[in-house]
Protein backbone atom coordinates (compact mmCIF):
# COMPACT_ATOMS: atom_id res chain seq x y z
CA UNK A 1 0.00 0.00 0.00
CA UNK A 2 1.55 3.36 -1.02
CA UNK A 3 2.05 5.91 1.74
CA UNK A 4 1.51 9.68 1.70
CA UNK A 5 2.54 12.26 4.28
CA UNK A 6 0.69 15.59 4.36
CA UNK A 7 2.93 18.00 6.26
CA UNK A 8 0.76 20.88 7.38
CA UNK A 9 -2.60 19.17 7.10
CA UNK A 10 -5.34 21.79 7.33
CA UNK A 11 -8.22 22.91 5.13
CA UNK A 12 -6.64 21.74 1.87
CA UNK A 13 -4.72 18.86 3.39
CA UNK A 14 -7.83 17.17 4.76
CA UNK A 15 -9.42 17.24 1.29
CA UNK A 16 -6.23 15.77 -0.20
CA UNK A 17 -6.25 13.03 2.44
CA UNK A 18 -9.86 12.13 1.62
CA UNK A 19 -8.98 11.60 -2.05
CA UNK A 20 -5.95 9.41 -1.36
CA UNK A 21 -7.68 7.36 1.31
CA UNK A 22 -10.46 6.62 -1.19
CA UNK A 23 -7.85 5.13 -3.55
CA UNK A 24 -6.36 2.87 -0.87
CA UNK A 25 -3.32 4.94 0.02
CA UNK A 26 -2.16 5.06 3.62
CA UNK A 27 -2.10 8.70 4.71
CA UNK A 28 -0.43 10.35 7.68
CA UNK A 29 -1.15 13.96 8.61
CA UNK A 30 1.02 16.43 10.49
CA UNK A 31 -0.39 19.55 12.08
CA UNK A 32 1.26 22.39 13.97
CA UNK A 33 -0.48 21.70 17.30
CA UNK A 34 -1.81 18.66 19.10
CA UNK A 35 -5.29 20.17 19.03
CA UNK A 36 -5.15 20.59 15.24
CA UNK A 37 -3.88 17.04 14.85
CA UNK A 38 -6.76 15.69 16.93
CA UNK A 39 -9.25 17.57 14.72
CA UNK A 40 -8.14 15.70 11.60
CA UNK A 41 -10.67 13.11 10.43
CA UNK A 42 -8.17 10.33 9.86
CA UNK A 43 -5.32 8.58 11.62
CA UNK A 44 -2.41 8.52 12.06
CA UNK A 45 -2.17 12.25 12.76
CA UNK A 46 0.40 13.95 14.93
CA UNK A 47 1.69 17.34 15.98
CA UNK A 48 4.93 18.15 14.17
CA UNK A 49 6.44 21.60 13.64
CA UNK A 50 8.02 21.26 10.20
CA UNK A 51 10.20 24.31 10.84
CA UNK A 52 12.08 22.20 13.43
CA UNK A 53 14.53 19.75 11.88
CA UNK A 54 14.68 17.77 15.12
CA UNK A 55 10.90 17.29 15.16
CA UNK A 56 10.80 16.30 11.50
CA UNK A 57 13.61 13.78 11.97
CA UNK A 58 11.95 12.29 15.03
CA UNK A 59 8.66 11.78 13.19
CA UNK A 60 10.07 10.74 9.82
CA UNK A 61 9.17 7.42 8.23
CA UNK A 62 8.99 5.77 4.82
CA UNK A 63 6.63 7.58 2.44
CA UNK A 64 6.20 7.34 -1.30
CA UNK A 65 5.19 11.00 -1.43
CA UNK A 66 5.24 14.05 0.84
CA UNK A 67 3.02 17.11 0.38
CA UNK A 68 4.09 20.37 2.00
CA UNK A 69 0.68 21.96 2.53
CA UNK A 70 1.43 24.09 5.59
CA UNK A 71 0.12 27.64 5.83
CA UNK A 72 1.13 30.70 7.82
CA UNK A 73 -2.55 31.67 8.24
CA UNK A 74 -1.85 35.24 7.27
CA UNK A 75 1.51 35.53 9.01
CA UNK A 76 4.31 37.89 8.03
CA UNK A 77 7.85 37.35 6.74
CA UNK A 78 9.12 35.60 9.87
CA UNK A 79 6.29 33.08 9.67
CA UNK A 80 6.94 32.58 5.95
CA UNK A 81 10.60 31.82 6.62
CA UNK A 82 9.74 29.26 9.29
CA UNK A 83 6.89 27.52 7.48
CA UNK A 84 8.03 27.68 3.86
CA UNK A 85 11.81 28.04 3.81
CA UNK A 86 12.68 25.98 6.88
CA UNK A 87 9.79 23.64 6.25
CA UNK A 88 10.75 22.64 2.72
CA UNK A 89 14.44 22.39 3.63
CA UNK A 90 13.67 20.03 6.49
CA UNK A 91 11.34 17.86 4.45
CA UNK A 92 13.90 17.57 1.66
CA UNK A 93 16.60 16.59 4.15
CA UNK A 94 14.50 13.91 5.79
CA UNK A 95 12.56 12.57 2.78
CA UNK A 96 15.09 12.80 -0.02
CA UNK A 97 13.90 9.60 -1.69
CA UNK A 98 10.19 10.55 -1.64
CA UNK A 99 8.32 12.51 -4.29
CA UNK A 100 7.78 15.95 -2.77
CA UNK A 101 5.13 18.50 -3.71
CA UNK A 102 5.38 22.07 -2.41
CA UNK A 103 2.31 24.34 -2.28
CA UNK A 104 3.13 27.91 -3.26
CA UNK A 105 0.96 30.80 -4.46
CA UNK A 106 0.12 32.76 -7.60
CA UNK A 107 1.21 35.81 -5.59
CA UNK A 108 4.71 35.19 -6.95
CA UNK A 109 3.51 36.73 -10.23
CA UNK A 110 3.78 40.50 -9.92
CA UNK A 111 2.34 41.40 -13.36
CA UNK A 112 -0.01 44.36 -13.05
CA UNK A 113 -1.54 44.94 -16.49
CA UNK A 114 -4.25 42.29 -16.47
CA UNK A 115 -2.22 40.10 -18.82
CA UNK A 116 -2.29 36.30 -18.94
CA UNK A 117 0.60 34.57 -17.17
CA UNK A 118 1.79 30.98 -17.46
CA UNK A 119 4.36 28.91 -15.61
CA UNK A 120 6.93 30.28 -18.05
CA UNK A 121 6.16 33.92 -17.25
CA UNK A 122 8.47 36.02 -15.12
CA UNK A 123 7.78 35.48 -11.41
CA UNK A 124 9.47 38.31 -9.55
CA UNK A 125 7.27 39.21 -6.56
CA UNK A 126 7.58 42.66 -5.02
CA UNK A 127 6.49 41.74 -1.50
CA UNK A 128 8.89 40.26 1.04
CA UNK A 129 6.61 37.28 1.63
CA UNK A 130 6.42 36.65 -2.12
CA UNK A 131 10.20 36.69 -2.38
CA UNK A 132 10.43 34.14 0.42
CA UNK A 133 8.00 31.89 -1.42
CA UNK A 134 10.09 32.13 -4.58
CA UNK A 135 13.20 31.18 -2.64
CA UNK A 136 11.39 28.17 -1.19
CA UNK A 137 10.18 27.22 -4.67
CA UNK A 138 13.74 27.29 -6.01
CA UNK A 139 14.92 25.05 -3.18
CA UNK A 140 12.20 22.54 -3.99
CA UNK A 141 12.77 22.67 -7.75
CA UNK A 142 16.51 22.17 -7.32
CA UNK A 143 15.67 18.77 -5.80
CA UNK A 144 13.35 17.80 -8.66
CA UNK A 145 10.21 18.44 -6.61
CA UNK A 146 6.82 19.60 -7.89
CA UNK A 147 5.67 23.15 -7.13
CA UNK A 148 2.05 24.21 -7.41
CA UNK A 149 1.07 27.87 -7.43
CA UNK A 150 -2.37 28.09 -5.90
CA UNK A 151 -4.91 30.80 -6.48
CA UNK A 152 -7.08 31.99 -3.62
CA UNK A 153 -8.62 28.89 -2.06
CA UNK A 154 -12.31 28.88 -1.22
CA UNK A 155 -14.86 26.18 -0.55
CA UNK A 156 -17.29 24.92 2.06
CA UNK A 157 -17.04 27.20 5.09
CA UNK A 158 -14.39 29.46 3.57
CA UNK A 159 -14.26 32.39 1.17
CA UNK A 160 -12.25 35.54 1.77
CA UNK A 161 -14.27 37.46 -0.83
CA UNK A 162 -17.61 36.42 0.65
CA UNK A 163 -16.38 37.26 4.14
CA UNK A 164 -15.38 40.77 3.05
CA UNK A 165 -18.65 41.26 1.19
CA UNK A 166 -20.85 40.19 4.10
CA UNK A 167 -18.66 41.94 6.66
CA UNK A 168 -18.93 45.34 4.99
CA UNK A 169 -15.23 45.47 4.10
CA UNK A 170 -15.69 45.19 0.33
CA UNK A 171 -15.15 48.26 -1.86
CA UNK A 172 -15.62 48.59 -5.61
CA UNK A 173 -12.67 50.63 -6.84
CA UNK A 174 -13.16 51.36 -10.58
CA UNK A 175 -9.75 53.00 -10.87
CA UNK A 176 -7.96 49.97 -9.46
CA UNK A 177 -10.13 47.01 -10.41
CA UNK A 178 -8.19 43.78 -10.74
CA UNK A 179 -8.55 40.17 -11.75
CA UNK A 180 -8.81 37.58 -9.00
CA UNK A 181 -7.60 34.04 -9.58
CA UNK A 182 -9.51 31.59 -7.40
CA UNK A 183 -9.58 27.83 -6.95
CA UNK A 184 -12.12 25.66 -5.17
CA UNK A 185 -10.57 23.54 -2.44
CA UNK A 186 -11.80 20.27 -3.97
CA UNK A 187 -10.33 21.14 -7.38
CA UNK A 188 -7.03 22.04 -5.72
CA UNK A 189 -7.03 18.70 -3.91
CA UNK A 190 -7.67 16.86 -7.19
CA UNK A 191 -4.71 18.68 -8.74
CA UNK A 192 -2.47 17.60 -5.87
CA UNK A 193 -3.59 14.00 -6.27
CA UNK A 194 -2.89 14.04 -9.99
CA UNK A 195 0.55 15.59 -9.67
CA UNK A 196 1.65 13.37 -6.79
CA UNK A 197 0.88 10.29 -8.87
CA UNK A 198 2.69 11.51 -12.00
CA UNK A 199 6.39 10.95 -12.50
CA UNK A 200 7.22 14.39 -13.85
CA UNK A 201 7.94 17.42 -11.67
CA UNK A 202 8.05 21.18 -12.32
CA UNK A 203 5.74 24.15 -11.75
CA UNK A 204 1.96 24.09 -12.19
CA UNK A 205 -0.59 26.86 -11.77
CA UNK A 206 -3.66 25.64 -9.89
CA UNK A 207 -6.50 28.07 -10.62
CA UNK A 208 -9.93 27.79 -12.20
CA UNK A 209 -10.65 28.45 -15.87
CA UNK A 210 -12.03 31.98 -15.69
CA UNK A 211 -10.35 34.78 -13.74
CA UNK A 212 -12.93 37.40 -12.76
CA UNK A 213 -12.63 41.08 -12.05
CA UNK A 214 -13.07 41.78 -8.36
CA UNK A 215 -15.96 44.12 -9.13
CA UNK A 216 -17.69 41.32 -11.05
CA UNK A 217 -17.33 38.97 -8.09
CA UNK A 218 -18.97 41.52 -5.80
CA UNK A 219 -21.74 42.26 -8.31
CA UNK A 220 -22.47 38.55 -8.63
CA UNK A 221 -22.61 38.13 -4.84
CA UNK A 222 -24.88 41.16 -4.50
CA UNK A 223 -27.33 39.81 -7.08
CA UNK A 224 -27.22 36.25 -5.75
CA UNK A 225 -27.72 37.26 -2.12
CA UNK A 226 -30.13 40.12 -2.90
CA UNK A 227 -27.93 42.61 -1.07
CA UNK A 228 -26.66 46.08 -1.99
CA UNK A 229 -23.48 46.47 -3.97
CA UNK A 230 -20.43 47.44 -1.94
CA UNK A 231 -19.71 51.18 -1.91
CA UNK A 232 -17.68 52.70 -4.72
CA UNK A 233 -14.45 54.22 -3.53
CA UNK A 234 -10.76 53.76 -3.14
CA UNK A 235 -9.64 50.58 -1.46
CA UNK A 236 -7.14 51.34 1.31
CA UNK A 237 -6.70 47.85 2.72
CA UNK A 238 -3.38 46.18 2.03
CA UNK A 239 -3.46 42.85 0.23
CA UNK A 240 -1.40 39.85 1.27
CA UNK A 241 -0.93 38.88 -2.39
CA UNK A 242 0.45 42.31 -3.33
CA UNK A 243 -0.80 44.89 -5.82
CA UNK A 244 -0.70 42.67 -8.90
CA UNK A 245 -3.36 42.37 -11.57
CA UNK A 246 -3.03 39.34 -13.81
CA UNK A 247 -4.95 36.41 -15.26
CA UNK A 248 -3.31 33.12 -14.38
CA UNK A 249 -3.53 30.31 -16.94
CA UNK A 250 -4.16 26.69 -15.94
CA UNK A 251 -3.57 25.35 -19.47
CA UNK A 252 -0.50 23.32 -18.49
CA UNK A 253 -2.36 21.48 -15.75
CA UNK A 254 -5.41 20.86 -17.94
CA UNK A 255 -3.11 19.36 -20.58
CA UNK A 256 -2.14 16.77 -17.95
CA UNK A 257 -5.75 15.63 -17.66
CA UNK A 258 -7.04 17.83 -14.81
CA UNK A 259 -10.36 19.58 -15.23
CA UNK A 260 -11.98 21.64 -12.47
CA UNK A 261 -15.46 20.70 -11.31
CA UNK A 262 -16.01 24.41 -10.62
CA UNK A 263 -14.71 26.30 -13.67
CA UNK A 264 -15.24 29.74 -12.16
CA UNK A 265 -15.94 31.54 -8.88
CA UNK A 266 -19.66 31.84 -9.55
CA UNK A 267 -20.20 28.11 -10.10
CA UNK A 268 -18.19 27.14 -7.03
CA UNK A 269 -19.99 29.61 -4.80
CA UNK A 270 -23.45 28.70 -6.05
CA UNK A 271 -23.06 24.93 -5.96
CA UNK A 272 -20.73 24.42 -3.01
CA UNK A 273 -20.41 27.40 -0.69
CA UNK A 274 -23.59 29.46 -0.49
CA UNK A 275 -25.99 26.58 0.27
CA UNK A 276 -24.48 26.29 3.77
CA UNK A 277 -21.97 29.06 4.34
CA UNK A 278 -24.28 31.90 3.31
CA UNK A 279 -26.89 31.03 5.91
CA UNK A 280 -24.41 31.62 8.72
CA UNK A 281 -24.38 35.30 7.81
CA UNK A 282 -28.09 35.77 7.10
Amino acid sequence: MPRLLIAGCGYLGQAVADLFLATKWEVEGWAMSQRSAEELKFRPARAVDISSLDQVRAAAGDFDAVVHAASTRGGGPDSYRRVYLNGIRNLLKCFGSSKILFTSSTSVYAQAGGEWVTEGSVAEPQTETGKILREAEDIALAKNSTVIRLGGIYGPGRSALLKKFLGGEAVVDPANDRFVNEIHRDDAAAAVQLLVTREESGIYNVVDNEPMLLSECYRWLAAKLNRPLPPVGRSISGRKRGDSNKRVSNAKLRARGWMPRFPNFASGMEKSVLPSFGREFA
